[in-house]
């Protein structure tokens, strides 16, 4: 049985009378890629800035590679590469100095912290624009930036919100292909509006409404549920209110 290194249980967020997550619970194993799939303000990203630990849940709990994403936050950030939503960074760094600020930081200095750079700038395809300025990059650039950081420490979670979001067609087909050869040795959570990326690199797939999970299949189970066999059909059949 596959190592279990993310596990979210009853996980709740509550703004005032408002329940952006109600109760979620679920598991990700060592070498799924679990595409996270719902309507802007299903509580996609809400759900993942508490697996990241910057978000304190109302009740239930989250942990990665066993340790409590609250109680043993250090520990549990140490196994954890995160792209959040905008993926912000010091614009007025360059995307080298940014990456070794970032690296000092997950404590790696001299030749080791050189090494770390070098290897998620070809990972991400920066090597042309290493040495710009991050506020003079396209935004699909920039978002590889954000993805470079995630990568740098080579962490055992990826937790991607939206991480093809901006990127040109052959940008996004070098992400996915990333991905895939990343995905046997690590567990890793896309959030994505693009079903055809849920079909390119998701093992698995999670459809949540109204801060709910409403289903969770491989991507040929989920196609399963609709007539037509299309993921854009089960989707708007989940999702939205008396879908045809």
């Amino acid at each position: 049985m596959s190592e279990t290194l993310i596990d979210i249980v009853h996980l709740t967020k509550r703004f005032g009378a408002f329940t952006a997550v109600d109760r979620v619970s679920f598991s990700v194993a060592r070498g799924e890629v679990l595409g996270f799939l719902g309507p802007n303000g299903a509580g996609k990203s809400t759900t993942m800035r508490m697996l990241a630990g910057f978000v304190r849940p109302s009740s239930g709990h989250a942990s990665i590679c066993g340790y409590d994403v609250q109680d043993e936050a250090v520990k549990a950030r140490t196994c954890l590469g995160y792209l959040p939503e905008g993926a912000p960074a010091y614009r007025d760094m360059s995307v080298s100095d940014f990456l070794r600020f970032i690296g000092r930081i997950r404590g790696f200095d001299g030749a080791e912290l050189r090494e770390r750079v070098q290897h998620a700038v070809a990972l991400t395809n920066l090597q042309d624009v290493s040495r710009l300025l991050i506020e003079t990059l396209s935004k699909g650039t920039a978002r590889r930036v954000g993805l470079a950081q995630a990568l740098l420490h080579d962490p055992d979670v990826l937790v991607l919100d939206e991480p093809t979001d901006g990127l040109d067609p052959n940008q996004k087909h070098q992400i996915r292909a990333l991905i895939r050869h990343m995905a046997p040795r690590k567990a890793i959570i896309i959030s994505t509006h693009i079903l055809e990326e849920v079909d390119a690199v998701c093992t698995r797939a999670i459809i949540l409404a109204q801060g709910q999970i409403v289903a969770d299949d491989t991507p040929l189970g989920l196609s399963r549920l609709h007539h037509t066999g299309r993921l854009e059909d089960v989707f708007r059949s989940l999702t939205v209110p008396d879908a045809a």
